[in-house]
């Protein structure tokens, strides 16, 4: 079972399942080593997706993001935020353009334009950035999401759509974290610690998870991930959840 659990690529997700665990009870750390070698399983298959080529110009943009870990297209839909001065969230072509720039993103100029048109139905000029972040997140089936919301709702304890430090505090203690227990961290920077996980090096650590950036984290882990069931398993030890 664990040569099993650490061989499918379960990214930050094991980190998370450690982190809650020893949350909990006391548990022998898993080394710096390991988790990084799972953490690099889903940049690897997005950047082996992008060497096989043959992808139109919408996956390659995901797997583009994906290369960059979970929080990947977090990190692209932020970029365009910035960009939403009058706030709705709607993006011509010239700002969308400079948005993939900004974020680093290696697709063309012709490859843009195709996704802007494809996205610009009725050809207003425009497109709505929250469908195309949707469009843009890796499909899952209604099992995964299903459990993802699951996840969600138990975190956000005061039901307002918003996982903060305080709803940790009323699901989980850190006293038995390990960097608690030697001193090197205090509960509530531990705790932190674990909402920017979902922000990633681009966030604004702002101490909160929405919905969507628990999703668009999770959608992204998915990708490497084969079975639902194996997927839903493994959600639930990390969370549990019934």
């Amino acid at each position: 079972m664990v040569d099993e659990f650490f061989s499918v690529g379960w990214g930050k997700l094991l980190l998370i399942v450690v982190f809650l665990q020893s949350c909990q009870q006391s548990l022998q750390s898993k080394s710096l080593n390991d988790l990084e070698k799972i953490e690099d399983n889903l940049r690897s298959k997005a950047s082996e997706q992008l060497a096989a080529g043959g992808m139109d110009p919408l996956a390659k943009m995901r797997a583009l993001c994906l290369t960059r870990g979970a929080t990947g297209i977090h990190g692209l839909g932020r970029a365009f935020r910035n960009m939403d001065d009058d706030g709705s969230k709607a993006l011509n072509e010239e700002e969308f353009t400079k948005g993939v720039k900004e974020f680093g993103l290696d697709i063309s100029k012709e490859e843009i334009k195709q996704l802007f048109r494809s996205f610009d139905e009725d050809g207003s000029g425009s497109i709505n950035m929250t469908e195309f972040l949707l469009k843009l997140r890796p499909p899952m089936s209604q099992q995964r999401i299903a459990v993802i919301n699951q996840a969600f709702a138990k975190m956000d304890k005061t039901g307002d759509g918003v996982i903060t430090l305080a709803d940790l505090k009323n699901v989980y203690s850190a006293r038995e974290h390990p960097k608690f227990k030697s001193g090197e961290k205090t509960e509530d920077e531990i705790l932190t610690e674990f909402l920017h996980t979902f922000e990633g090096g681009r966030g604004n650590g702002d101490g909160q998870v929405t919905k969507e950036e628990f999703t668009n984290y999770y959608a992204s882990i998915s990708a490497s991930i084969d079975s639902d069931e194996y997927f839903e398993v493994m959600m639930k030890k990390a969370y549990v959840l019934q």
